[in-house]
C-alpha cells in the first residue's frame, strides 16, 4: 500500500502495525451490524465501517481504531461508536496508547441519536485516558476526511497526524452550503475545500502537530514519534491551549481568506503553498506554523 487516501481501512492498518501482529476485536464474523440501517433499507456491513483491535508498532502493545470512509462515509452509528468507546475503556484498563485512524464524515442521519451519544461517550474516554497519561493518537488523510463529531474526537486527541488529503473541521463544507448557501461556502470549489479544511493550513495554524506524505510509512513513522509525546491532560494544558485559541483569534480574526493567514504568519509566496510538495512545504512551513505543541 502506497496511497493512504487510497488505501481501506484494513489496509491502512497492515501499513501502520508490525506484520502480522493484528488482532480484530468484534470482526465481520460475529455480525454485530447497526440496528438501524434496515428501518431505512440502507444497506449493512459486518464491522459497521470501524475495524478494532490490538497490535504491534515497533514490538510495542498498541489498540488501533480504523474507520472504513467508503462504507455510510465513515459515519458514526450506535455499534461503530460503542465499538470504539469500549476500545478506549478497554487502553484504560490495559494501559495501552491508542490509535485512531480516522476517516469520516460525522454522525449517520439514519442513527442521528444513539450517534451523538456515541460522540460523547468517545470524548469522555478520549479525557480520561489522557488524564491516566495514555496517549490517543489521531491520524486523518482518508477519503472522508475527519468532520463533524469526528472533528470533536479528533480535537481531544493528545496528538493529530495529517496529510496533504487530510481534511479537519467540525462543520463539512456540505453542510455549510445546505444551510448558508455557495456563497457562504462552495462546497464543489476543490481549492477552496483544502485551503479552509486541508492539512497543509491546518498544520499551519496549529491545529495538528506533525504533516506527512500521503503514505503508509509515512504515517508510521510519524505514529511512532507521536508515541513518545507528552499525552497527559490536566488544568495546565486546557489553559494553554485557551489561550492559543484567543492568540490565534486576535492575531487571524479579521481575516477572511487563509492565503491571508499563511501571508500574516510570514510564509513567502502563500498562493504556492497548495502546489508545494511536503517536504518543501514542511521546509517553509515548520518555522512558521502556530504551534500547538506546548498547548498539547
Amino acid at each position: 500500500m502506497t496511497s493512504w487516501y487510497e488505501a481501506s481501512a484494513r489496509q491502512r492498518i497492515d501499513a501502520l502495525a508490525d506484520p502480522n501482529s493484528f488482532e480484530e476485536f468484534i470482526g465481520p464474523e460475529q455480525r454485530e451490524i447497526s440496528p438501524h440501517l434496515s428501518l431505512f433499507d440502507l444497506p449493512e456491513q459486518f464491522d459497521d465501517g470501524i475495524v478494532v483491535g490490538r497490535a504491534k508498532l515497533a514490538g510495542k502493545p498498541v489498540l488501533l481504531a480504523a474507520q472504513e470512509g467508503r462504507f455510510m462515509g465513515g459515519a458514526f452509528g450506535e455499534v461503530h461508536g460503542a465499538k470504539l468507546t469500549g476500545l478506549l475503556r478497554a487502553a484504560r484498563k490495559l494501559g495501552w496508547p491508542v490509535l485512531i485512524l480516522f476517516d469520516t464524515g460525522g454522525v449517520r442521519l439514519q442513527e442521528a441519536n444513539a450517534g451523538e451519544m456515541a460522540i460523547a461517550e468517545i470524548m469522555r474516554e478520549v479525557v480520561l485516558a489522557r488524564m491516566d497519561g495514555l496517549p490517543v493518537i489521531g491520524l486523518i488523510g482518508g477519503r472522508s476526511g475527519c468532520f463533524g463529531g469526528g472533528g470533536l474526537i479528533a480535537g481531544c486527541c493528545s496528538t493529530l497526524i495529517i496529510s496533504e488529503q487530510g481534511r479537519l473541521s467540525v462543520t463539512g463544507p456540505e453542510v455549510i452550503e445546505t444551510n448558508r448557501g455557495a456563497e457562504e461556502f462552495d462546497s464543489k470549489d476543490r481549492a477552496l475545500v483544502w485551503r479552509v479544511t486541508g492539512g497543509k493550513h491546518r498544520y499551519l495554524i496549529g491545529a495538528v502537530d506533525q504533516f506527512v506524505e500521503d503514505s503508509g510509512s509515512a504515517f508510521r513513522q510519524a505514529a511512532l514519534e507521536a508515541l513518545s509525546r507528552p499525552a497527559s491532560l490536566d488544568a495546565g494544558v486546557l489553559a494553554a491551549e485557551q489561550k492559543r485559541l484567543e492568540t490565534r483569534l486576535a492575531r487571524f480574526g479579521a481575516l477572511s481568506e487563509a492565503r491571508d493567514i499563511w501571508s500574516a504568519l510570514g510564509l513567502p509566496r502563500p498562493e504556492a503553498i497548495p502546489a508545494l510538495a511536503a517536504e518543501a512545504f514542511l521546509a517553509q512551513g515548520s518555522t512558521k506554523r502556530e504551534s500547538a505543541d506546548d498547548a498539547r
